[in-house]
């Protein structure tokens, strides 16, 4: 296994590690909102630096291919499901954008395999890019301990900031999932399907 495959792989073994600090909080409350969020941060940047090594010395296999968009998808819906579990996203809105997003996953992933029986390979969209980039962003948002802090107006600015990341990622999602079949709809046309 070479070096981005490996990365990748570190970043799917963190995934349990920050579900278990943001779910069982072994260090109390605030502690553990700030080391799940360098755990989360850790894990999105492997991500940049798997794909970047992979394509600077020419390391791309087709275990990277699956593995790096997978442990992406995994990342992020793991911590999208923990916060609707446990109330950091909450009411029915953020569980239907929750569904939205996760629902693209499936369906972006569905398209990949169909590609990949007509020797196809689907390439990562700018708006597949934009809205994990968003998810990203969102995921950090939300663990931020600003509550804790006593200002009430800081409170309500993050929320905002929670539901203004949350509705552009829902959008990017939706739009993602347009952009992907209409950029490959020759693989509905194919017999072999």
């Amino acid at each position: 296994m070479n070096l981005p495959n490996k990365i990748t792989m570190a970043r799917v073994f963190l995934i349990p590690i920050f579900l278990f600090v943001y779910l069982a909080k072994p260090l109390g409350e605030v502690p553990n909102l700030w080391l799940a969020i360098f755990i989360f941060t850790v894990a999105a940047v492997t991500d940049a630096v798997d794909g970047h090594l992979a394509r600077k010395y020419k390391l791309v296999t087709n275990f990277g291919k699956l593995m790096d968009p997978l442990a992406d998808k995994l990342l992020v819906c793991s911590a999208l499901v923990a916060y609707v579990a446990t109330g950091s996203l909450s009411g029915q809105l953020a569980v239907w954008a929750v569904i939205i997003m996760i629902s693209r996953e499936f369906y972006v992933s569905g398209l990949r395999m169909l590609a990949l029986e007509q020797n196809k390979v689907l390439a990562a969209s700018r708006g597949g890019k934009t809205k994990t980039g968003l998810q990203i962003a969102l995921v950090i948002v939300v663990l931020l301990p600003v509550q804790m802090l006593g200002f009430d107006w800081l409170f309500t600015l993050h929320e905002w900031v929670v539901w203004v990341l949350l509705g552009l990622a829902t959008l990017v999602s939706v739009w993602s999932v347009v952009d992907y079949t209409l950029r490959n709809k020759d693989i509905f046309g194919s017999n072999k399907f």
